[in-house]
Formats: C-alpha cells, sequence, structure tokens
C-alpha cells in the first residue's frame, strides 16, 4: 500500500499479501495515469508504446500492467516464504534493480503448490497482456527448466 506522499506501488510478488479494497481504486488510478502519460507523450503512438518513464522503472511498469490486468502476484509471508502462486517481477541478471533494462516475469508459489505445471499457460497470458502494451517478451526455459519471461522495451 502506499503512504502520505508516496506513490501507488504495484504488486512485485515478493511482498506481503496484497489486501484488497481501496486498492483496487488506487491500482485503476495508477493504470489510467500510466494510459494517459503515454497518450501525451507518444502521440500518434497512443497507448501502444511504452513511454519513457515506464523504461526508466521497467519493473514497475510491468508488475502494473500485470497487476491491472487482473493476473494475482505472488506473496511472500513474514519470513521470506512463499503464500501464494502468481506472477514474479524482477530485474534481469544485467539490470539494475531500480531502473532500465529488461525484466524477468516468473511464475513462482509455494512448494508443493503446482507453479511449475501452469507457469507456460501462466507466462504466455503475461506475455499476451505486455505484448499488447508494446513491450517485447520472450519466453526462455532456464535453470532446473524452470520458464521464465524475458520483457523490454522496444527497439
Amino acid at each position: 500500500m502506499t503512504g502520505p506522499g508516496q506513490g501507488f506501488e504495484p504488486a512485485t510478488g515478493d511482498g506481503a499479501e496484497v489486501p484488497s479494497g481501496r486498492r483496487e481504486a488506487e491500482l485503476r488510478t495508477a493504470y489510467e495515469g500510466l494510459l494517459q502519460i503515454r497518450r501525451l507523450v507518444n502521440g500518434p503512438a497512443g497507448a501502444a508504446v511504452p513511454a519513457p518513464w515506464e523504461v526508466r522503472q521497467t519493473p514497475r511498469a510491468v508488475a502494473l500492467a500485470l497487476e491491472a490486468a487482473g493476473i494475482d502476484p505472488s506473496a511472500l509471508d513474514a519470513e521470506g516464504r512463499r503464500t501464494r502462486t502468481g506472477y514474479r517481477v524482477a530485474a534481469a541478471g544485467s539490470a539494475s534493480a531500480a531502473g532500465s533494462g529488461p525484466v524477468e516475469v516468473t511464475w513462482v508459489g509455494p512448494p508443493g503448490g503446482g507453479a511449475a505445471e501452469e507457469e507456460q499457460e501462466r507466462l504466455t497470458a503475461c506475455a499476451a497482456v505486455l505484448e499488447e502494451l508494446g513491450w517485447v517478451c520472450l519466453l526462455y526455459r532456464g535453470p532446473r527448466r524452470r520458464r521464465f519471461l524475458e520483457v523490454e522495451p522496444p527497439r
């Protein structure tokens, strides 16, 4: 959630479970703001191309798009254990944690929760949402044969 003077923070899948209620309205406002910025900055390309703000803060922008699309984020408890299956957005290996560069979207959950069995289908759904918004998505198979989605702005 947000505090006084802070902006909306989308769920990346690495935080506590996000309470509903007022959050839906904040999420809708943040996402509509992102689309409005795109229309103002991108001109005729409008909402189909990431704005410079998104490129500078790719993990945050990608998490906002996924959460706004109604895809559930993963969640952690106070000890750092996964409590819910969902997406996780993080800077890719060489990207800075705060900003630009590609991000990885993974589908994770509690041990034995079945995340590995549904990851291809769920990551494909994530890619469809992000590609509609102009992001470039590539599905890879990584260590232990787990799939992940690499997301970056168009070139």
